[in-house]
């Protein structure tokens, strides 16, 4: 008899829980619609977009160069310390579309040169065992690609890109959890008329995990796309480097150079290594540089070849 009347207790609270879980249903469907009614024009609401994208990504731009530079331990270098690597610097910055940027030094857990700010105000962070491995027509290739990204802005908009993300990631979660909430809600009322109910942990990590598995999903195609950016604008960068030195075998031989002596422990700071782990279709989606394979051999393509004297 008690086991009964535990049944019905459980069917009444779950009868009494549909219909509110249905009436919360309702009353978002109405608020939603009301709001859709007076939503604003498409070129309002992707204004309104850019501009938080905008306003975030500045924000997270300028926070970010000084942290990654505090990170680094960077250290500017006086031009009364270095005459030569700031006329070979000037020189560079004369040729291309941006201001000489300003250098430092570092000790970074591989050999390595950044590109941080922008093309006004930019900032190119050497490590200093760069000057030991490489000789000057690398330093000045590797310099030029380089000023090629501060010149193509690719740190700022790759800094909008993971902005946007955030913020359609961010709408996208507002749009859905009301949604979740009801499901979820259902689905439990539901139990309860089965006779078995489930805890309220239970049902909100359910809500939890609904939501943000298709966050996630989305924030994973944001990031596949912002990696094919990127690592087609180190092909571009070393397409400009090569265009403003004309010396394609000097930034091979730098890059390899750096290769062999970098190993980096992945961190914080690896994915602004030029040396990595390209192994596996997922690492290659997610890294940040093409594979050094391809990136030495499309520059030796571009090495001129001696002529050859040919006796008749």
């Amino acid at each position: 008899m008690r086991r009964f009347a535990t049944r019905v207790l459980l069917g009444l609270v779950g009868a009494v829980m549909l219909l509110f879980y249905l009436g919360l249903g309702y009353l978002g469907y109405r608020v939603f619609a009301t709001l859709w009614a007076g939503r604003p024009d498409l070129t309002t609401t992707v204004a309104v977009l850019l501009l938080t994208t905008l306003f975030l990504g500045y924000l997270s731009y300028q926070f970010g160069t000084a942290r990654l530079l505090s990170e680094l331990g960077a250290t500017e270098i006086p031009r009364e310390r270095a005459p030569e690597l700031y006329r070979l610097v000037d020189s560079l910055a004369d040729r291309m579309d941006t201001p000489a940027p300003r250098l430092f030094v570092a000790s970074m857990d591989a050999p390595n040169a950044l590109a941080v700010g922008g093309s006004r105000e930019g900032d190119i962070v050497l490590d200093g065992r760069l000057f030991r491995l490489l000789d000057a027509e690398e330093i000045e290739v590797l310099l030029a690609h380089e000023l090629a990204h501060l010149e193509s802005h690719d740190g700022f908009i790759q800094t909008l890109g993971y902005s946007l993300a955030q913020t359609v990631g961010g709408l996208l979660t507002l749009l859905l959890l009301p949604i979740a909430v009801v499901v979820a809600g259902v689905a439990r009322a539901l139990a309860y008329l089965r006779g078995d109910p489930p805890g309220v942990r239970a049902a909100a990590a359910r809500v939890h995990a609904l939501v943000g598995s298709v966050v996630v999903l989305l924030m994973v195609a944001f990031t596949l796309l912002l990696r094919a950016h990127s690592r087609r604008r180190e092909y571009l960068a070393d397409d400009r480097a090569v265009e403003v030195t004309g010396n394609p075998g000097a930034l091979a031989d730098a890059l390899r150079k750096i290769e062999r002596a970098a190993s980096p422990d992945w961190g914080v700071l690896s994915p602004l290594y030029i040396h990595g782990d390209e192994q596996g279709l997922m690492t290659r989606l997610l890294a940040t540089h093409p594979p050094m394979d391809e990136r030495v051999a499309r520059l030796r393509k571009r090495v001129p070849q001696p002529q050859r004297i040919e006796i008749r």
